[in-house]
């Protein structure tokens, strides 16, 4: 970062070597005393200084003219700085931009450097050829206070240079300035004292309000070439460089109020050609410039120029150039010098703000604008002494259409003195008086308002919390009832009314449009103010908020009134509805809002269009109102959607803020004509059918108002605050049925599959095995000799009958002792399990005889069999089975699930029938051997 050091600071004020970046010291080494360059080194030096205070030793001085300091020692011609020490070895202070070398534009083009930092030539923010210097804030020597050296003061001398290390450390970090992707740059309300750098052309609009900045250099916004706004209001602004607005050409709308200029230059608005919106209110400024501010402005549109206090003079300069305004602001409350035809250069002015105190230059200035204004609002002004004479115009052609009066004071006097003031404006159809205070009792002169006759073509009069401070002595208005037979709109809120004289009513022939809103009529003085003949025009009549309790009354009142189509008398306290009520036969809309209303009845006439019952305390609406076409009825106590039946031509409801907790297709569908309906924020319960339909239906959006953002889920909890669009609801809770059916679907399909696979690897026989040896494990391990009823159990195939039952069966039950051998086709119990047969055939048996081929391997009984023998061989440890080979067979021919058939062919000896006649013997003598042991 650049630095000007301490020897470089020149007795011109002027630098030797300098930047932009902070301004700091070079450090003279351990023993010597200055500013540290960084935060950090500056931070370690200042830990040093404290711990060689507290250690009771003097620091040493912060710097001495005997000492180098940085290159001003080593460049030849340099001059050493003889500035007094500073109290705190920290950091220089920051220099103000005045002793910084900066680059001086005369105009957009040719850049001129001066050492001073000052403009060749021009006017710089306030207006001298020299912007002034801020000299360096230096402190006195610690060595030059009085006194000796104590502990205490030496203890007073580190902390208050800790606390003016930390108070700069905390200043030099400005509020950060968040910029959107889009060019948006907002730095509101975050204490910067200068435009942060590093703006560039992507800069669009920034907004720099509400800070301390004091200072807009020529170079700050110089790369800012697209921005297009700029709010520098509401900060401490006293000067402006003449080219610090040189690149924006493209900038439309600029906001410099509420700063410290005292003077203004045209040099800043020259280059703002596209310039749009100005507003410099607010600046101590006595004269808009010595020259005309705004002759380059050609598209400016509104402005805003003026103060409360120093802005005294308007000149015919000021405003040359201005052709056309849309808007033209101008506090001038101590206006003093008001030079003719000063606003008359201005061709066009839509709208006009005069702020003036005094009505001393109000007709000089009404008499240049009568011609070129359409809208004239005055403010702040008294208007008590206002003595109207003539107007000093001879040619004008008035095309004045609006005057506001906002907070001005008025007298029974000047009264008569503003309308001959508005009587010069024949086209004027509108005349408003806002917070406008009358200082009288209504005892106007009736010879002057009848030379004054109508106010020009006045149709519209506003008057807004008028004050009368002597409320209770006021006559009437009486006086004045002349000039309102042209009147067709006429707006009094919020000023005390509680009577319209019948008299006055009578006088309103041409009144459609009455508004007493806010005000003190109760029901008895209404019967006198709509009396017969009384406001024989009005279609509108809006009674909001007064002291009205009684609907049946209120309607029996307003039968005078044939042709009213429009009243409103809500915020009023009805409470109670009446069964039956008259009212005027051409009524079609009713507005019965905040009336605490608890229920409706057949009071409500049936002719109505448009119905406003909201903000109520209704639990239902089951009114038949057949040419309905608009319902308000928003915050109640609604469930449900009103029913259709009752409201056949209704095209837009509002239910919002109710209770209701869905709606469904068919309720909207049974709405023919609906075309709106707001039914936002309600307490929704999420039910699968109401999510379903809200999402499925595809007119939502053009149907619902604020959807999707208004409708949240208040039910069930796991979706409560969601959006209705956005809520899901689990699968299981919305698809019972489906989920059921997938379920028994799934099921069914594991069990075909269970089946294809039991029959695919034998798992039923696996099964059936499982449940057998159950059952024989529950049986006694080994049976009792007495039962039992075999010698030998023969397990074969049914391929395999012949030998079994004509030799084996021969040789062993005729050999003498016979053997008695259990055979299934014989012995088996008819009518019982195979498989039982089988475990009490082996349990009776001393032995079984498996007869072994390649039919026995192929049959599933024999495997049965097999398996249940060798139960018994392992859980009685009872070697109960003798194998025969009848023939040869193959390893590979043995099914897997024989498994056992191998493990006992591994395991133990087995007899193989011969094939030779000779070795048969050997074979019968071995075999019956096996049995009986």
């Amino acid at each position: 970062m650049p630095r000007v050091h301490v020897g470089d600071v020149r007795e011109d004020g002027g630098t030797g070597d300098a930047g932009a970046g902070d301004v700091t010291g070079e450090m003279l080494g351990p023993e010597k005393w200055c500013c540290g360059g960084d935060g950090g080194s500056g931070g370690a030096d200042m830990m040093v200084m404290v711990e060689l205070m507290l250690q009771g030793r003097d620091p040493p001085p912060p710097w001495t003219p005997e000492a180098p300091a940085g290159r001003a020692a080593k460049e030849p011609g340099a001059r050493a700085s003889s500035a007094p020490p500073l109290l705190r070895p920290a950091r220089l202070p920051r220099l103000s931009p005045s002793l910084l070398p900066r680059v001086s534009r005369g105009g957009c083009g040719r850049p001129t450097r001066d050492g001073l930092g000052r403009a060749p030539q021009g006017r710089l923010g306030g207006g001298s050829s020299e912007r002034p210097r801020r000299p360096l804030p230096l402190r006195p020597p610690l060595s030059a206070a009085p006194g000796p050296r104590t502990p205490w003061r030496r203890s007073v001398w580190v902390l208050g240079t800790l606390i003016s290390f930390s108070k700069e450390e905390s200043s030099d970090q400005a509020a950060p300035l968040s910029c959107a992707p889009t060019g948006v740059c907002d730095g509101r309300s975050r204490a910067l004292t200068s435009i942060p750098a590093g703006l560039t052309d992507t800069v669009k609009s920034l907004d720099l309000s509400k800070n301390e900045i004091t200072y807009v250099g020529s170079v700050d916004l110089q790369k800012c070439v697209n921005m297009k706004t700029l709010l520098l209001g509401t900060n401490r602004i006293n000067t402006i460089e003449e080219n610090s607005f040189c690149s924006l050409e493209r900038l439309e709308y600029l906001d410099l109020s509420y700063n410290q200029l005292f003077d203004l230059s045209s040099s800043w608005f020259r280059p703002l050609s596209s310039l749009k919106f100005l507003n410099l209110l607010g600046n101590p400024y006595s004269v808009l410039g010595e020259t005309s501010l705004f002759s380059h402005l050609t598209n400016l549109r509104i402005l805003k120029v003026g103060n409360i206090y120093n802005f005294t003079r308007i000149h015919k300069k000021d405003f040359a150039g201005l052709h056309f305004l849309e808007a033209l602001e101008i506090d001038a409350s101590n206006l003093q010098k008001y030079e003719p035809k000063s606003l008359k250069v201005i061709e066009n002015i839509n709208q006009l703000a005069l702020r003036l105190r005094r009505p001393v230059f109000l007709l000089q200035i009404f008499g240049d604008l009568l011609s070129s204004l359409d809208y004239l609002e005055l403010r702040d002004t008294d208007l008590n002494t206002f003595n109207f004479s003539e107007l000093p115009i001879s040619d004008a052609n008035p095309v004045l259409k609006k005057f506001t009066f906002r907070s001005v004071e008025v007298s029974d006097q000047s009264v008569t003195h503003v309308m001959r003031l508005l009587g010069h404006a024949p086209r004027a159809s509108e005349v408003q008086f806002d917070d406008c205070t009358l200082n009288g009792l209504g005892d106007f002169s009736t010879s002057e308002v009848h030379q004054i006759g109508d106010v020009g073509n006045m149709e519209t009069l506003t008057i807004r919390r008028l004050h009368i401070p002597r409320f209770f002595l006021f006559y009437d208005l009486s006086n004045l009832y002349s000039l309102t037979g042209r009147v067709k709109r006429v707006t009094i809120e919020n000023s005390k009314v509680f009577l319209v004289p019948c008299q006055l009513s009578q006088h309103l022939k041409s009144l459609e449009y009455f508004d007493l809103s806010n005000n003190l009529m109760v029901e008895e003085h209404l019967k006198y103010s709509a009396c017969v003949g009384a406001w024989p025009s009005l279609r509108t009549l809006i009674l909001r908020q007064n002291h009205l309790t009684s609907l049946e009354r209120t309607g029996e009142i307003l039968l005078t009134l044939k042709n009213l189509t429009s009243l409103d008398i809500s915020k009023n306290n009805f409470h109670s509805m009446p069964e039956t009520c008259q009212w005027p036969e051409k009524m079609s809309s009713l507005n019965l809002s905040s009336t605490r209303v608890s229920s409706v009845s057949s009071c409500i006439p049936q002719t109505l269009e448009v119905l406003d019952v909201s903000n109520n305390n209704l639990n239902s609406f089951t009114l038949l109102l057949p040419h309905l076409r608009e319902l308000y009825i928003s915050r109640n106590k609604l469930k449900m959607l009103p029913a259709a039946s009752f409201l056949p031509m209704l095209q837009v409801m509002r239910v919002s803020r109710n209770t209701i907790t869905a709606f469904s297709q068919a309720q909207l569908d049974s709405f023919e004509n609906l075309k709106t309906l707001e039914a936002s924020r309600n307490n929704f319960i999420c039910s699968c059918e109401f999510l379903s339909f809200m999402r499925e239906h595809q007119a939502l959006g053009a149907l619902l108002v604020d959807w999707p953002q208004g409708y949240v889920c208040d039910s069930p909890s796991q979706v409560r605050g969601q959006r209705v669009q956005d809520a899901r609801l689990p699968l299981s809770q919305c698809h019972r049925v489906a989920l059921v059916a997938a379920v028994c679907c799934t099921f069914f399909l594991l069990a075909l599959l269970t089946a294809v696979l039991c029959r695919r690897f034998h798992g039923l026989w696996y099964l059936r095995m499982t449940w057998a040896w159950l059952q024989a494990k529950r049986k006694p391990r080994k049976a009792a000799p007495r039962d039992l009823c075999y010698d030998a159990f023969v397990s074969y195939s049914e391929q395999d009958a012949y030998w079994v039952e004509n030799l084996l069966v021969q040789e062993l039950e005729h050999f003498d002792p016979p053997f008695k051998l259990c055979l299934h086709k014989r012995d088996f119990v008819p009518g019982k399990w195979i498989i039982d047969n089988i475990i009490d055939s082996i349990e009776k048996s001393h032995k079984t005889i498996f007869v072994l081929s390649e039919n026995f391997v192929k049959s599933e009984w024999c495997k049965y069999e097999l398996d249940f023998s060798h139960f018994r061989l392992f859980d009685e440890n009872n070697d109960a089975a003798i194998l025969v080979l009848l023939e040869p067979i193959e390893k590979k021919a043995i099914p897997q699930r024989f498994c056992k058939l191998r493990k006992v062919m591994n395991t133990k000896t087995y007899l193989e029938w011969p094939r030779q006649e000779e070795q048969r013997e050997g074979f019968w003598q071995n075999l019956r051997t096996a049995i009986k042991s």
